[in-house]
């Protein structure tokens, strides 16, 4: 990293429409970096969520049967 900026090893070319390239101008001015420098930050920020949002089986169940929605004796019992 240099001056806080990451040191270039791809150039990629990719299409936005009009609404998404102005948005991306718009957060580059507002953050005071480039438009890669943007496309980075959102590219980290978008993979930390989906980091947080995949699902744990176990504490999927975990979480069912802290509600207790589950099946009372009675209903169990004639099942």
């Amino acid at each position: 990293m240099v001056d806080g900026m990451s040191l270039t090893s791809y150039r990629t070319t990719f299409a936005l429409d009009a609404a998404t390239a102005g948005r991306l101008k718009k957060l580059a001015a507002q953050w005071h970096v480039s438009q890669a420098e943007v496309v980075r930050r959102a590219i980290e920020m978008a993979e930390k969520s989906a980091d947080e949002e995949r699902l744990d089986p176990v504490a999927m169940l975990e979480a069912l049967h802290a509600q207790g929605n589950g099946l009372n004796q009675k209903v169990g019992d004639a099942y």
